[in-house]
């Protein structure tokens, strides 16, 4: 199974993963990074891995679609078999989650359906939950709304500061996604055969 990771940002969740793919904790391959911005760290972190890894910012001209075919195209021509986001920015659009059923996992820093969208921490941090934490869900047309697989929950600490929740939150990404991904590859071949 050859995977491919999406990321917008810094990447630590890529690292993660990466060093994951390394010690053959997740079966399969990872095939490619493929990133949005072209100057997001995460692409560093993939030159410095040897990971294949394409950049294709969408142009003012290009419309959602043109541009999500034009994605599938480059995922299709790499073979891959399961998109991953970590940090991925963008919502994929009809285009591209029929191309992928059931075949994108998403990662997301709060428990939802609480706290959808691009500031889940901070939502949570501003709010007065005693928890929060971290979910894995597969992805659907909706914000942060698809099935959920996987959640990891961490109370709220008195006092902590909204970069210390950050770090609490990134710590559980980095432990318990790639051992999600690991699993659901292995269900998706053990169900395709």
């Amino acid at each position: 199974m050859r995977i491919a990771v999406f990321a917008s940002g810094s990447g630590s969740n890529f690292q993660a993963i990466v060093e994951s793919f390394q010690k053959q904790d997740i079966p399969g391959e990872l095939a490619c990074l493929f990133c949005d911005q072209p100057n997001a760290y995460v692409i560093e972190r993939a030159k410095k891995e040897n990971i294949p890894y394409f950049i294709l910012a969408k142009q003012p001209t290009q419309t959602k679609s043109d541009y999500e075919l034009q994605l599938i195209h480059l995922l299709r021509t790499e073979q891959i078999d399961l998109v991953v986001l970590a940090g991925y920015m963008k919502i994929l659009g009809p285009d591209f989650l029929a191309a992928y059923p059931n075949r994108v996992l998403n990662l997301h820093p709060s428990l939802l359906p609480k706290f959808p969208g691009k500031q889940g921490i901070k939502d949570a941090y501003d709010s007065l939950e005693t928890e929060t934490g971290i979910t894995i869900h597969l992805v659907d047309s909706g914000v942060d709304t698809g099935p959920i697989i996987f959640q990891k929950k961490l109370k709220r600490v008195k006092g902590e500061s909204l970069e210390e929740l950050e770090q609490r939150i990134h710590e559980l990404e980095h432990r318990y996604y790639p051992k999600v991904i690991g699993e659901f590859i292995r269900e998706i071949v053990v169900n395709d055969k």
